[in-house]
C-alpha cells in the first residue's frame, strides 16, 4: 500500500534512500510477509522474536519476554548484547537506525556477527518497521539506555505514547537519544511496535495459541533459554482480571522435544545423532577496491542435530528446522534425512530378509517412517530459502550432509553390542517388515475391490440399510449400537437421505491393534467399506459416500465407551473426516417427562438430557403448580424409545441436537487417545486417580 501524499511530503531528503526501499515493502507486503491477515501479522512478530533468539543461540542471552498489550501493540525484550549504537562508517548511520531502516543490513551478513542465524535475509526488523504505524526501540548498552522511534520506517520523535501522537521526523541528522543509565554489564534490546492498520486487514489478530506453540518449540531447540509470553489483552484475562502468562525453559534439548511430540508407546529409546560437514558455495561478495560484486568460493560448515524414536503407533511426526527456524514444508535437509533412513533400512532388511521373512519385497518410505517421531535441525551460515517466509530450505549441499549423518548414526546403533539396543533395533526391523506386509495386503484387497462392478451388491455389507439419495451434501450415515436400536431407528429415519449401519457391541480398540488386525475386524472393515473413502494415509474425503457420519449410541457408560472406540477408529484411520467437521455424535434424551394439563388441553412432552436438567425442570413445574406423570420414564437405551420418539429427539433435522466432533489441537488429541486407549496402563491409572475428584457422579449410569 502506497503512503498518502501527506506522508510522502513529510519525508526528509536525508531519508529518501532508506524510505525508497521501505516504500517497496509497504506497496507489496506480501513479498516479504506472505499475507496481510493474521498470518502476516504473526510473521512480523516471529521476525522480531527470531532476532532475540539469534542472540541466545550465539550465546549472548538467555531470557526473552513477549508482551501482547491491550492496545494492539507488542513488546519483545531480551538480555542479549543489544543492537550496536555506534556509527557504521559506510552509511554514517547508527547501528540501531541501520538495522531498522535498511533492507539487507545487519550482523547476519559476512559471518562476523553470527555463525548461523534465523533472520536470514536481514529484512526482518526493517520490514516490521516499515509495516508499523509506530516502532520504539530501546537498547541497554555501554552503561546507558539508548532509544529511537520510527513512523512507517522513518526515524523521528513522537510527542506522546501512542501511534497517533504528533510526530516530528529528523531532517538533517538522526538522534539516538540517551534516556537512562544501566548497571555495568547489563545489556539487551526492547522493541515495541504497533502494526499499521493501513496495511493489515481489520480482522488480523495475534494468535496466542500459535504463539505459545512456536515459543515452546523454540525453548526446546535452544536448551536453557527462558521465554515468557504475557497476554494483557482483555479477551485473555482470567476471572480475577490477571493477564495469562506462559513460561518455557527446557534443558533436555531435542531429545526432550521428541518425547513431548511422541504420543505412542516407544519401540526404541530416543536416539540422538550429531554430526557436521562442509561444502563449498559460490557467493557474490563486495570487492572493497572496485566496489562491485564478484563471485567467490566460500567454504561453509553445516552442523546437523537430530533426535528420533519409533513407537508402536502408525502416525509420522517429523519436524525440521534451519537455524531454529521451522521449515514446515521441508527442504533439502528433510529430503536428506528421509533419503538416508530409507537407504539404510532397505539395506538392513535386505541383509536380514530370511530371518525377518521379508521375501523379495522392498520396503517403501512410509513403511520405514511409520511410527517415527523426529526433530531434524541444521545450522548453516546464510541458508538459501525459497522465499522470505522461509518454509523450504533450498541449499542443495545440505541434503547429502544430512543423509550421511543419519546413515552414520544408524550404523552406530546397529553395530552396538548393548543388549537393550540390540533388542530395540531388532524390534524396529520387525515393525517395518510388518508395515510392508500390511501395505501389500491392503493394496491387494483394494485391487480386488476395484475389480468388482458397481452392479455387485457384495461390495457393501448386507447389514447396511442405505438411503436413496446419492447427493453427498445431504446424506447421513448413522452408525447405530445394536440390533434393538436398529429396529427402532429404521422406521424413524428419513429413507431418502439417512442410512443406517448397525454394529455389534464394542468394536476393536484400534489404538492397540495393527493395521492388519483392524482390516480383519468385521465391524471396522464394514465401517471403512461403507464410507468408501479408504483408510489411513490413502483416505480421500472427497470419495466419502456420506456428507455426515453420526455416531448414535446409548446414553450410558457402555454407549460412551462404544462412541470412544468409534472416534478412535476415525481419528487414526479417517482423520480428514473429523478435520472437515463431518463426524457427529447424536444426543439422545435421558428422560421423558409428561406434563399434565387440566381439562381438554393435551399433555405436553418434555425431554431432558441430564439429571441436572431434569431436576431443574421438575422444580420449575412444582413452582408453577404443574403436575407430571410418575414414574418419569428413564431411557437406558435407544431401543426403549418408539420410532416417533427417536425421530423427534435424535434423527429429525428440525428437532434433534448433534455434537460436532472437532479437532482443534491434533497433538493434544493424539496424546489423549494414546493415554486413554493405548497399551500403557500406568499413565492411564495415574490420570484416573488424579482426576477422580473432578468426577461428576450424576453422569454415571448405575
Amino acid at each position: 500500500m502506497a503512503a498518502s501524499p501527506s506522508q510522502e511530503s513529510s519525508y526528509s531528503a536525508r531519508h529518501l534512500t532508506v524510505l525508497e526501499g521501505l516504500e517497496a515493502v509497504r506497496k507489496r507486503p506480501g513479498m516479504y510477509i506472505g499475507t496481510t491477515d493474521s498470518r502476516g501479522l504473526m510473521h512480523c512478530l516471529w521476525e522480531v522474536i527470531d532476532n532475540s533468539v539469534d542472540e541466545a543461540l550465539a550465546g549472548h542471552g538467555n531470557d526473552i519476554r513477549v508482551t501482547l498489550h491491550d492496545d494492539g501493540s507488542v513488546t519483545v525484550s531480551d538480555n542479549g548484547r543489544g543492537v550496536p549504537v555506534d556509527i557504521e562508517p559506510k552509511s554514517g548511520l547508527t547501528g540501531v537506525e541501520l538495522v531498522f531502516t535498511k533492507l539487507h543490513a545487519g550482523g547476519k551478513f559476512g559471518g562476523g556477527g553470527y555463525a548461523s542465524a534465523g533472520g536470514l535475509h536481514g529484512v526482518g526488523a526493517s520490514v516490521v518497521n516499515a509495516l508499523s504505524s509506530r516502532l520504539d526501540v530501546e537498547v541497554d548498552r555501554d552503561g546507558k539506555t539508548w532509544a529511537m522511534s520510527f513512523r512507517h520506517g522513518e526515524p523521528g520523535i513522537f510527542d506522546g505514547d501512542s501511534p497517533d501522537s504528533p510526530f516530528t521526523p529528523f531532517e538533517r541528522s538522526s538522534e539516538l537519544r540517551v534516556i537512562g543509565k544501566v548497571k555495568k554489564g547489563v545489556s539487551g534490546t526492547r522493541v515495541r511496535y504497533w502494526a499499521d492498520p493501513q496495511i493489515f486487514l481489520r480482522e488480523a489478530r495475534f494468535d496466542s495459541e500459535s504463539l505459545v506453540a512456536r515459543v515452546r518449540q523454540t525453548a526446546f531447540l535452544v536448551p536453557g533459554l527462558a521465554i515468557e509470553i504475557r497476554d494483557e489483552r482483555a479477551a485473555s484475562l482470567d476471572e480475577s482480571g490477571q493477564p495469562s502468562v506462559h513460561q518455557f525453559q527446557f534443558d533436555g534439548g531435542l531429545g526432550e522435544f521428541v518425547d513431548f511430540l511422541a504420543v505412542d508407546a516407544p519401540i526404541t529409546d530416543t536416539w540422538s545423532v550429531t554430526d557436521s560437514g562442509t561444502f563449498t558455495e559460490t557467493v557474490p561478495v563486495m570487492d572493497e577496491e572496485t566496489g562491485h560484486l564478484v563471485s567467490r568460493d566460500v567454504e561453509r560448515r553445516c552442523d546437523v542435530d537430530i533426535a528420533l524414536r519409533w513407537g508402536t503407533g502408525y502416525d509420522i511426526e517429523v519436524q525440521s528446522f534451519v537455524n531454529i527456524i521451522s521449515t514446515p514444508k521441508g527442504g533439502t535437509h528433510l529430503a536428506g534425512f528421509e533419503q538416508g533412513l530409507v537407504k539404510f533400512f532397505r539395506k538392513q532388511i535386505e541383509s536380514n530378509a530370511r530371518k525377518l521373512k521379508a521375501g523379495s519385497d522392498k520396503p517403501e518410505k512410509d513403511d520405514i517412517l511409520t511410527g517415527l517421531t523426529a526433530v531434524v535441525t541444521v545450522r548453516v551460515p546464510e541458508p538459501q530459502f525459497e522465499g522470505q517466509t522461509k518454509e523450504v530450505l533450498g541449499t542443495a549441499a545440505v541434503r547429502q550432509i544430512v543423509s550421511k549423518a543419519i546413515t552414520r548414526g544408524m550404523e552406530e546403533r546397529y553395530a552396538s553390542s548393548k543388549k537393550t539396543e540390540k533388542t530395540q533395533t531388532a524390534a524396529l526391523l520387525e515393525k517395518m517388515v510388518s508395515e510392508m506386509k500390511s501395505r501389500i495386503a491392503l493394496r491387494a484387497q483394494r485391487d480386488t475391490q476395484r475389480r468388482k462392478t458397481s452392479l455387485e451388491s457384495s461390495s457393501l455389507p448386507a447389514k447396511l440399510i442405505d438411503c436413496r439419495s446419492k447427493n453427498v451434501e445431504e446424506t447421513e450415515l448413522f452408525i447405530v449400537e445394536g440390533d434393538s436400536a436398529l429396529g427402532t431407528a429404521r422406521p424413524a429415519r428419513d429413507s431418502e437421505f439417512q442410512a443406517l449401519l448397525p454394529i455389534r457391541g464394542k468394536i476393536l480398540n484400534v489404538q492397540k491393534a495393527s493395521i492388519a488386525e483392524m482390516l480383519n475386524n468385521v465391524e471396522c472393515g464394514a465401517i471403512i467399506k461403507v464410507i468408501g473413502a479408504g483408510s489411513g494415509r490413502d483416505f480421500d474425503p472427497e470419495a466419502a459416500r456420506y456428507g455426515k457420519v453420526i455416531l448414535m449410541s446409548d446414553a450410558d457408560v457402555d454407549g460412551a465407551h462404544i462412541r470412544t472406540l468409534l472416534l478412535t477408529l476415525f481419528f487414526r484411520y479417517m482423520r480428514p473426516m473429523i478435520d472437515a467437521g463431518r463426524v457427529y455424535a447424536a444426543v439422545p434424551p435421558l428422560h421423558r417427562v409428561v406434563v399434565q394439563h387440566a381439562g381438554r388441553k393435551p399433555n405436553e412432552i418434555v425431554y431432558t438430557y441430564s439429571e441436572r436438567e431434569l431436576n431443574a425442570l421438575l422444580a420449575d413445574l412444582r413452582k408453577r403448580g404443574k403436575k407430571y406423570q410418575e414414574p418419569i420414564q428413564r431411557y437406558k437405551g435407544l431401543g426403549e424409545m418408539d420410532a416417533d420418539q427417536l425421530a423427534e429427539t435424535t434423527m429429525d433435522r428440525e428437532h434433534r441436537t448433534l455434537r460436532r466432533v472437532r479437532l482443534e489441537d491434533a497433538h493434544a488429541a493424539a496424546q489423549m487417545f494414546e493415554l486413554l486407549m493405548g497399551n500403557e496402563v500406568a499413565p492411564r491409572r495415574e490420570f484416573i486417580v488424579d482426576n477422580a475428584d473432578d468426577l461428576d457422579r450424576e453422569r454415571i449410569d448405575a
